[in-house]
Formats: structure tokens, sequence, C-alpha cells
């Protein structure tokens, strides 16, 4: 028995009919036509299905679509402003981060939340974060150079209360 979903995705409200067992990068796909979220192992290994939830980068093919019902979710459809590029978007394409594509929503989801959750990332760190989406293309120092360069262009984080 189907049930309705409602979810805050881009800024924009959705509703949909699910079954209970659809999973999230399914209905994204399937029932809301947002296809720029890819499915590749369906087992939360490739990271391809990345999009943020409620902030935070999560695989969508681990979470039923029932579960995200409420949440603010983010695809990479949601990155460009209108015809403008996300900063990203533009560097993967400076760095020539992109070669067959199937990876590359999954790896600029990631690399958003990386430098905006660990700021003053070096290379071994943006590494050492983007191996959770695997690449089997020839663009991957392309990737990390991209991924570097947009970190330097976001601002130093402010110092908390506690100094830290």
């Amino acid at each position: 028995m189907k049930r309705s979903v409602t979810l805050n995705v881009n800024g924009t409200s959705r509703t949909g009919q699910a079954e209970p067992r659809t999973l999230l990068c399914d209905f994204l796909r399937d029932t809301l036509r947002l296809t720029g979220t890819h499915v590749g192992c369906e087992h939360g290994i490739c990271g391809a299905c990345t999009i943020h939830i409620n902030g935070q980068a999560a695989r969508s093919c681990l979470m039923l679509a029932v579960q995200a019902d409420g949440a603010d979710i983010t695809t990479v459809e949601g990155l460009a402003d209108g015809e403008t590029l996300h900063k990203l978007q533009s560097l993967f394409a400076k760095h020539r981060a992109l070669q067959c594509g199937f990876c590359t929503p999954g790896m600029l989801m990631t690399a958003i939340d990386l430098v905006h959750h660990r700021p003053n990332l070096d290379e071994d760190g943006i590494r050492s974060g983007m191996a959770a989406v695997l690449c089997r293309c020839t663009g991957y120092e392309g990737i990390i150079h991209a991924i570097a360069e947009y970190a330097s262009t976001l601002p130093e984080p402010k110092a908390t209360e506690s100094g830290r």
C-alpha cells in the first residue's frame, strides 16, 4: 500500500506516492523525476547516489523514501542557481574532472559536504574524504584539484566562543 511522501527538495515542496520499500534514490529518480542522483551499487559503497539530507551528505540508496518524509533534500540539480553553475561544478569543468560523469553527482555532493564540515583540508584530507565515492575513470586527479581549489575559496571558519 503506497504512502504519501513529502520532501522539501532543492527548496521546493514535492509530494509523491511510495511503497514502504521504495528506496529514496528510486523515489527521487522515478517519482519526482530528478535523475541527477545516480544509482550504482545500491549497497552504499559507490557513493553515486549521495545527496544532502537535512544538511548532511547521505547515501540515498540506504534510506527508504518513507523514512525521509518531511526532510530537506538537496540533489545535484539543486546546486546550480538557474543557468549559473555552483562554484564546484565550474571547477570540475576547469580541472577536467569530468570523464564518463557517472560518479560526478556523488562526487560533487560529497565534496561540498566534506569541505563545509571539515575546513582547512589538505590534499591528503581531501583524498581520504573523497575515498567514499568510487571513480573508475581517469578524472580523479582533476577531481582532487577542483575540490582543493574550491576549499581554498571558502572563508576561514570563525572561532567558537571556546576558541576552537
